[in-house]
């Protein structure tokens, strides 16, 4: 297959081989001595030609803002320095609370399983990720070096060099930081080189086969590491021919990857507290719509990045009836979910109490939101529905209106306006009395889908409307397939959608259906 075109960076091209200052003497002839000074000018300019590459290169990573994002940026630049085609990135924090994930680098799903059924123990990546020394692989014959202990992980092989060696790629410009210094987290293995793997008969097997069948004779393999998370990953790149990267590329690699583990590290951070964000909403709503005979219920929650107060809530009241509410809290994060969680707990008593009539159930609701929470606003729309006589009876408070969908029809309800909780003194808005036709389903959704949607109210309003009207005829019967092919068209072009590899935008989204017999 073909591999991906790698980024131009400045300083690193492996295609173009270093420029001689000085041309070869002919025979016979001295050659003419270097001008003074010409040494330290050429190491001043490889200084600043790879001071740009990694501001370059770290610039491009610092752009990405999430963690997939991260880890094909970090294999692309990586590949450019250390001359590598291939790679893949494995995201495994060590305190075992994830994320975790695998990346490739012109490798496909199927090759990137393939390089799994290695023993783990077997492969540099592994080795990393399980906190073992960087030194020679399982099944390798230590070899000593003058001044080094045998199997310390520095050896090389006496003809070939195929033993795998601890790097010094976390070195700075002038050599003072070592692997193993301050910048290096304690107990996460230094890089490992693996220079001939196809040459090396004592390397496992497996390991063998595999870079056989996919066509790579090397690796060189780095840790993604911070002092604050501990191990978080290993970085792995291929190389087609044996191969490994001179000091000078181990040593611009390890400092891109001390940068990338941090930004990873902030980004992992980010994750878990989405996670956990979404886990305390999931609990505050309901785990499971009622079974009410006469209509089929199905709900939908879009958790945005910042986690909302969007919420939901369908209870049944005495004599068959059925509540039906949905609405949003002004704010994001914990605080706003604990006033999501108080608003939807209260509405549920009231409705219990004053259920017949939705305007004094959201008149106590506007009340108790004065009370308890008078810096916050919020919307609300409370539905008092009878399945056996197909009759709904509702009120908003400031909410977007309900959308009916039937075989006949595709149209708004037509709700009077009113300002949302905690924004008047007093709140009081007449009531709707719906009549629905058999097989029609009501679809209550927040704000947030709108505001998903984006642009114009009214031309939000007008892609919503058409995405309903286009519910295939096969899927009426079943509210959760409508609400599923509504979400779908209005949300597939959002910039963040989850399709697109975004987080799916900072809105929540709530949808509730209603569909009566």
């Amino acid at each position: 297959m073909s591999a991906p075109h790698l980024p131009k960076v400045a300083g690193i091209d492996p295609t173009v081989p270093a420029p001689a200052h000085t041309a070869t003497p002919l025979p016979g002839i001295p050659a003419a001595a270097p001008a003074p000074g010409t040494l330290i000018q050429d190491r001043l300019a490889g200084w600043v030609s790879d001071l740009t590459t990694l501001h370059e290169l770290t610039e491009r990573l610092a752009r990405t803002g999430t963690i997939d994002e991260a880890l094909r940026e970090l294999l692309r630049a990586g590949a450019a320095l250390v001359g590598a085609r291939r790679g893949m990135a494995v995201l495994e924090p060590a305190d075992g609370h994830g994320p975790t994930t695998t990346i490739g680098l012109g490798l496909a799903h199927a090759d990137l399983g393939t390089i799994e059924t290695v023993p783990r123990s077997a492969t540099s990546y592994g080795r990393i990720l399980d906190g073992l020394p960087g030194g020679p692989l399982p099944g390798r014959r230590p070899v000593s070096e003058p001044g080094t202990e045998a199997g310390a992980g520095h050896g090389t092989a006496p003809e070939h060099g195929a033993v795998p060696r601890r790097g010094t790629a976390a070195d700075d410009l002038d050599g003072r930081h070592r692997p193993d210094g301050p910048h290096r987290p304690d107990g996460v293995p230094g890089p490992v080189a693996v220079p001939d793997l196809l040459g090396d008969e004592h390397l496992d097997p497996r390991h063998r086969e595999v870079a056989a069948r996919l066509g790579f004779a090397a690796s060189y393999a780095v840790p993604l590491a911070t002092v604050a998370d501990g191990r978080l990953g290993a970085a792995l790149w291929l190389y087609d021919e044996p191969a490994e990267p001179d000091e000078r590329r181990r040593h611009l690699v390890g400092l891109y990857g001390q940068y990338a583990s941090e930004h990873l590290g902030r980004l992992v951070e980010l994750e878990r507290s989405r996670a956990e964000i979404a886990t305390i909403t999931e609990e505050l709503l309901p785990t499971r719509l009622p079974r009410v005979p006469g209509v089929g219920l199905a709900a939908r929650h879009v958790t945005g990045a910042q986690g909302g107060g969007d919420w939901y809530d369908a209870l049944p009241l005495p004599e068959g009836a059925l509540g039906l509410a949905v609405g949003s809290v002004s704010g994001s994060g914990p605080s706003a979910l604990a006033a999501m969680g108080r608003l939807r707990a209260s509405l549920r008593a009231y409705a219990v109490m004053e259920g017949e009539d939705p305007v004094a159930v959201l008149s106590d609701l506007e009340l108790l939101l004065r009370l308890t929470e008078p810096a916050r606003s919020a919307t609300a729309l409370f539905a008092y529905a009878e399945p056996a006589r197909r009759k709904v009876v509702l009120a908003g408070a400031g909410h977007a209106p309900p959308l009916v969908v039937g075989g006949r029809r595709t149209e708004y309800v037509e709700t009077s306006l009113s300002a949302p909780l905690g924004m008047l003194a007093c709140w009081e808005a007449p009531s709707v009395e719906l009549a629905l036709e058999p097989g029609e389903t009501v679809l209550l959704y927040t704000d947030g889908l709108l505001r998903r949607i984006g642009g114009p109210v009214d031309r939000a309003f007008a892609r919503l409307h058409a995405a309903a009207a286009s519910a295939p005829k096969a899927d009426r019967g079943d509210p959760g397939a409508v609400a599923d092919h509504v979400l779908r068209l209005v949300l597939a072009d959002h910039p963040n959608s989850p399709d697109k590899g975004g987080q799916g935008g900072d809105e929540d989204v709530v949808m509730l259906a209603a569909r009566f017999d």
